[in-house]
């Protein structure tokens, strides 16, 4: 009986719709109906501008919608994440792909479906050898630096459309030299259309939250732009858009045929897979479901496998769509398939009412759509509470702004573990003294009331001991040491109830520390030892050395044994 359990439970792991089917309650249908039409009704202008950001006809964004959202809700372990082409992604590929197609306009689509099969085909990989790791490469501090410099990038591409001019540039600074000299050229219909579009969409965010305002002023704009006849003002429409659903297909080229797409989807994938598994635990911790991480792969996977058969570009989930189909009601992944099937109504029937779109109107969703992405409350409290923490969201600020987004991710990624590594390698070394009238000790550097051990050195490594940081530790307390008139010291304690793991190379600083104390006629004992940590001071004989390492040993009793030893 516990055999079936357990193969019907890791059947639910892969396939969690067995899950959340079985529990469907009839009620929940209005919710997911409800999240599922108002999630499309907010996606039609997002995947549009989306798609025209990413340099790739407008209705293909719509198609990562629909078959994003399908794949997602067959395989993905959250409840709520809503799936889609993102802002990030979709200039990532603009910035990469224009050099890999050269040019031509159906290679370029070419690439951009393939991308998404090379990101499945990354997340089968990173499944199979269970890389949800992934989610610690990139902090929080990094991941608001690089979300204000991703903002600042999209919002600079979206600039010239809103205006009415060309644009050009490579990065930030020259994006803004060349629209500072284009300036003169702008056209004030478009300049227009685009500002009072801005401004409907702000005021509209505020006043209606959660409502799907993006829709009702596009369609504004579209009655507008016939009414009067604005293309022949000047200002920039989105044309005919083909109607129809998606044509399922294998990808036109293969992945040999693409120098540097495996680099392009690897960097789709870790930021896919840290913004959507960010989004997806807290709407988890609100509703009380557990979250797989490893699982999201899966998700991640089906969802821009599909997108590339139906000739797509790579889709992530997203805390905004997420949001909105959350306040709206969704209960269930149903809500994306349902939002699925009333997008596909739309290309069918609705497309031909997108001809007279302002593209300014589209530049205004991207920029409001973003304008989230650049919280400054954020990096102001970073720079009050944690000046590393700041540095480390400048690092991926700078990053994304000077690369771009690709390789800003990448950037991040690295400046996360480098600042990982410098901290691991520089830990506290606390010199322990007596909390006046107990038998406590405590850190004297801070607490410069506690009283010395007379006789006795004591130190807490405040932190993991490893070959990145024994030398330091060693260095720190040789030091100390120093310090100690001769002839004066009787014991040197390490208590490392601080230092959860310790290498060979923590093992061989100890035995350092043991040869130095026994130059000052002196011992070494070594307290507080959690139960991995002790095997390994067995294994290598430092038992021996020091004596007692059990749990038993602490501080106090290590103190009362050499005090009996004293004549």
């Amino acid at each position: 009986m516990s055999d079936a359990r357990s193969d019907e439970h890791r059947l639910q792991g892969l396939f969690p719709p067995l899950s959340w089917l079985r529990g469907y309650s009839l009620p929940w249908l209005r919710g997911d109906l409800v999240a599922g039409v108002t999630l499309a009704a907010y996606a039609v202008p997002v995947a549009l501008a989306y798609a025209t950001l990413a340099g790739l006809p407008p209705q293909v964004g719509v198609y990562g919608y629909i078959l994003g959202g399908i794949g997602y809700a067959l395989l993905g372990s959250s409840r709520h994440l809503a799936i889609g082409p993102t802002s990030a992604i979709s200039l990532m590929l603009a910035a990469n792909v224009g050099a890999m197609a050269g040019g031509d306009p159906a290679r370029y689509a070419a690439i951009a479906s393939l991308a998404a099969f090379a990101v499945a085909l990354l997340c089968l990989v990173a499944w199979a050898l269970r890389l949800s790791v992934l989610t610690k490469l990139i902090s929080d501090s990094i991941l608001v630096g690089f979300k204000a410099g991703a903002g600042i990038t999209i919002a600079m591409t979206q600039l010239p459309a809103l205006s009415g001019v060309a644009g050009g540039g490579q990065n930030v600074i020259e994006r803004a030299m060349v629209l500072v000299g284009q300036v003169p050229g702008l056209s004030l219909p478009t300049l227009a259309v685009g500002l009072v579009a801005l401004g409907l969409l702000v005021v509209g965010g505020r006043v209606l939250p959660g409502r799907p305002v993006a829709l009702a002023v596009v369609a504004l704009s579209i009655l507008v732009a016939a009414v009067f006849d604005l293309a022949d003002h000047g200002v920039r429409v989105t044309g005919l858009v083909p109607s129809g659903l998606p044509e399922i297909a294998l990808p036109a080229l293969r992945l040999s045929d693409v120098e540097g797409i495996f680099p392009l989807a690897a960097g789709i994938l870790l930021l896919a897979y840290i913004e959507g598994i960010s989004a997806a635990r807290s709407f988890a911790e609100k509703h009380g479901y557990a979250l797989n991480p490893r699982q999201e792969f899966l998700g991640i996977g089906a969802a821009n496998l599909l997108a590339g058969l139906g000739q797509g570009y790579p889709v992530a989930g997203g805390l905004s769509q997420s949001a909105v189909a959350e306040k709206a009601g969704s209960r269930t992944p149903l809500a994306l398939i349902l939002a699925s099937v009333t997008l596909g109504l739309c290309l069918l029937f609705l497309t031909g009412l997108l001809a007279n779109l302002p593209k300014a109107v589209l530049a205004a969703v991207v920029l409001t759509a973003v304008a989230g992405l650049i919280d400054i409350p954020a990096l102001i409290r970073l720079w009050r509470v944690s000046r590393p923490d700041f540095a480390a969201a400048a690092v991926a600020l700078t990053g994304v702004l000077l690369f771009g987004i690709l390789q800003g991710i990448l950037l991040a990624a690295l400046a996360s573990v480098l600042i990982m590594l410098v901290q691991t390698s520089r830990p506290h070394v606390a010199f322990l003294g007596r909390v006046p009238g107990t038998s406590r000790y405590g850190d004297m550097a801070r607490h410069p009331e506690n009283e010395p051990i007379p006789g006795v050195v004591a130190f807490r490594p405040e932190g993991s001991l490893l070959y990145v940081n024994a030398e330091a530790v060693l260095d720190a307390v040789v030091a100390r040491l120093g310090t100690a008139a001769p002839g004066t010291l009787r014991l040197l304690v390490c208590d490392l109830s601080a230092a959860p793991h310790l290498d060979l190379a923590a093992t061989a600083m100890l035995r350092k520390l043991h040869a130095e104390v026994g130059r000052h006629g002196a011992r070494l004992a070594v307290v507080g030892a959690h139960g991995t940590v002790r095997d390994l001071l067995r294994r290598e004989g430092l038992a021996d050395l020091v004596g007692d390492i059990g749990r038993a040993s602490t501080l106090e009793s290590v103190l009362d044994g050499a005090a009996a030893m004293v004549p």
